[in-house]
């Protein structure tokens, strides 16, 4: 048989958490149709010696709604293996809306998701007004990996209820359309619906977005009538319910209710916090309760610490404030010389030393630093040198020493202010913990606050070669046939004959993120973050080699995945 690609002499890594074998994989028409010691003749040939064969990785939580009209790649993802995505989580989508009221779904978008507002509007050719149109749309669009998504509660208000979603309940004969919609794009391909509850998410304005404003009776509504086409998975960005003992049993119980009492399918995010030690480990038990019970419920989690990305290219801390505002506002190297001026600087350190209530932070925003827990970014994992110990050893105040680094580097030097997951043997816990998904990149979105697309690479690199707490196969099943079986992508996440033939190819010994960047690709030159990565030879969407040593061939063969209910 002739093929259209044989990658040879690898150890194939196949998913399933069972060891490595070297074998050859062979792929024709986008499938895997052989893995063994086939040798037949191949239209391409791949020399995998030295390198591990794996399932591409998935992303289940990911923004890229918008994105994927103007980036063909999928980046940051797709430079670090990954070859699905999930997008469309915490109520947060494009569809349904009309193009007329676009600016109704912009204002979910751009301060919750930090998704510039003039780069969707300059990087978007409106196509639709319904989620399945939308999901057409995404089908028909050249792009480089796949495409799954959840429709979202946000968008669903406000194509209802207009501006009024982002004041008042729902009345009954507008739930009554809304779980309409959601039944509907369920059937037509959507995977489900995802809605957030949570204070970080909010407008522009400071006001909440469209989906906190409706009773849990409206939720409840829309999720029960989805489970009863046999399909779709809920997805929620948590209510904040404190250290509040009644609260936090309130909301567990009606999330038990949809899983447990409805058979719906629930996931949400999960990190541990320094401040609350033992909170993560309760919910973590409650989700093993439900499980117990007969229920579906899977949290999803991350490989390292949710950092918040400083840099004078992007956001500091103090950007807004008095003194240091006027100054931030001048092109650089005017800021630069005002950095130098020793009274100024002076002048600078004062002010950023009180901070108070209204410089006050949400979600991913820079916040003022408790310097402890501020770090260099002096390696792409994250660095482990504290602010305050290094101005320490100066003699200087962490301020003065973040001004220094910034006006020695031309303002390239970077600082992470990790707000959740800061414990490394927390995270491993986590990771490790039944009923978890190690994803959670948030890529497309917060797209000049975090870097967390890298965060599969960053398994390899720290959790399987420098830890040495997890084996390379134990780490590969976490980024592919567990998100593949969670959310339900048919014939994806394993090695196996017949399965969609989505490859990475990397080498264990030196895969790892780059130092991230920042960059003005964005449509209308808005500015992100942009990380790489090294050590993988080559990922392949659908049998189609996508990416060679992380640079982009041309091919385009991503794919738009649809629901069980839509074949």
């Amino acid at each position: 048989m002739s093929h259209d690609l044989l990658i040879k002499d690898g150890l194939v890594v196949d998913g399933s958490g069972q060891s490595g074998v070297r074998a050859n994989v062979a792929v024709k028409d986008g499938r895997i149709v052989a893995i063994g010691n086939e040798n037949g003749r191949a239209d391409r040939t791949i020399d995998a010696e030295g390198h591990i064969v794996s399932p591409g990785f998935i992303d289940g939580h990911t923004h890229m709604d918008a994105q994927v009209f103007w980036d063909k790649l999928g980046s940051c993802s797709c430079y670090h293996g990954v070859t699905s995505v999930v997008m469309g989580n915490c109520g947060f989508t494009l569809a349904p809306c009309k193009e007329s009221e676009a600016d109704l779904v912009f204002r979910n978008l751009e301060r919750a998701e930090d998704i510039s507002r003039d780069a969707m509007l300059e990087g978007i050719k409106w196509q639709w007004e319904t989620y399945p149109e939308y999901m057409d749309a995404v089908a028909a669009t050249p792009k480089g990996i796949n495409y799954a998504g959840y429709v979202g509660h946000s968008a669903l208000r406000t194509y209802v209820m207009g501006p009024r979603a982002f004041e008042e309940t729902a009345t009954e004969d507008e739930m009554q359309t809304m779980a309409n919609i959601v039944q509907e794009a369920v059937k037509k391909g959507a995977i489900g619906f995802s809605t957030s509850r949570t204070r970080n998410h909010e407008t522009a304005d400071r006001r909440p977005v469209a989906s906190r404003l409706a009773a849990w009776d409206e939720v409840k509504f829309i999720v029960t009538k989805m489970r009863e086409t046999g399909a779709g998975i809920f997805e929620i960005a948590s209510e904040d319910t404190g250290r509040h003992p009644e609260r936090l049993q309130d909301y567990q119980n009606r999330l038990k209710e949809l899983a447990v009492d409805h058979g719906v399918p629930v996931t949400f995010g999960m990190f541990s916090s320094r401040r609350a030690p033992e909170y993560w480990r309760a919910f973590l038990d409650f989700v093993q309760t439900v499980n117990a019970e007969g229920g579906t419920m899977f949290t999803q989690v991350h490989s390292r610490a949710l950092n918040v990305i400083l840099s004078f290219e992007t956001r500091t801390p103090f950007d807004s404030w008095e003194v240091w505002r006027d100054i931030r506002r001048l092109p650089k190297a005017d800021q630069i010389s005002k950095f130098k001026d020793p009274a100024i600087k002076h002048k600078l350190v004062e002010v950023a030393s009180h901070p108070s209530e209204r410089h006050k932070a949400i979600g991913a925003e820079v916040r003022p630093p408790d310097w402890h827990w501020t770090y260099l970014l002096d390696e792409p994992s994250g660095g482990s040198q504290r602010m305050d110990e290094l101005a320490s050893a100066k003699g200087i105040s962490p301020v003065e020493l973040m001004l220094d680094l910034a006006v020695e580097s031309d303002f390239k030097v970077m600082f992470r202010q990790p707000i959740a997951n800061e414990i490394d043997s927390e995270v491993i816990e986590l990771m490790r913990t039944p009923n978890t998904v190690c994803t959670f990149s948030d890529s497309g979105a917060h797209v000049s606050q975090i870097m967390d697309s890298s965060l599969q690479t960053h398994l390899f690199k720290h959790w399987v070669r420098a830890e040495q707490e997890l084996t390379v196969e134990e780490a590969v099943r976490m980024v592919t046939s567990v998100p593949a079986s969670r959310w339900g992508l048919k014939n994806r996440g394993l090695l196996r004959e017949g399965y969609a033939a989505d490859i990475a190819i990397f080498d264990p010994d030196r895969i790892g993120p780059d130092m991230p960047e920042v960059v003005h690709d964005l449509p209308s030159g808005a500015r992100r973050l942009k990380q790489v990565a090294h050590g993988i030879k080559n990922t392949i969407v659908n049998g189609e080699v996508f990416l060679e040593n992380n640079e982009h061939t041309g091919s385009q063969s991503g794919q738009f995945l649809r629901g069980p209910l839509a074949n």
